[in-house]
């Protein structure tokens, strides 16, 4: 496999598993609502209505991923959304381990960095618009 063709392939795979992992999140959401994330934003005096943004960075975000159309663009829906997360859900748990010892946020870490690394990378050969 020449050089250029195991780059896309890597892409194409990262931005697959990143897309399908966050959209089963967004799944939940469609069928759950986003109740939680309205009393999260709520409490840190913030418009309820931001939580409607969850569905473009668990929905939108993942499937612009999955199809590679304006791939960037879904990576950065994630990004943001995974920044949301990270300050209503998980702020306190940034500079702690788990009980395996690794870090309680590395989930929520990959998938924002992940996100980030294919905003710089875009999606590669296999997209259907390579941007």
């Amino acid at each position: 496999m020449n050089d250029a063709r195991a780059d896309d392939t890597g892409k194409l795979v990262i931005r697959s598993i990143l897309g399908i992992t966050v959209l089963l999140h967004g799944i939940a959401k469609l069928t759950g609502g986003v109740g939680g994330i309205e009393g999260m934003l709520e409490g840190m005096g913030l418009p309820a209505a931001l939580a409607w943004g969850a569905y473009l960075g668990e929905v939108v975000g993942p499937v612009l991923l999955l199809a590679g159309f304006y791939a960037r663009i879904g990576a950065a829906l994630i990004a943001i959304n995974m920044l949301f997360a990270l300050a209503l859900a998980h702020l306190s748990q940034i500079a702690m381990l788990n009980d395996q010892g690794g870090w309680a946020i590395e989930l929520q870490a990959m998938f924002l960095f992940v996100a980030v690394g294919l905003i710089f990378t875009g999606p590669g050969r296999f997209a259907i618009n390579q941007r």
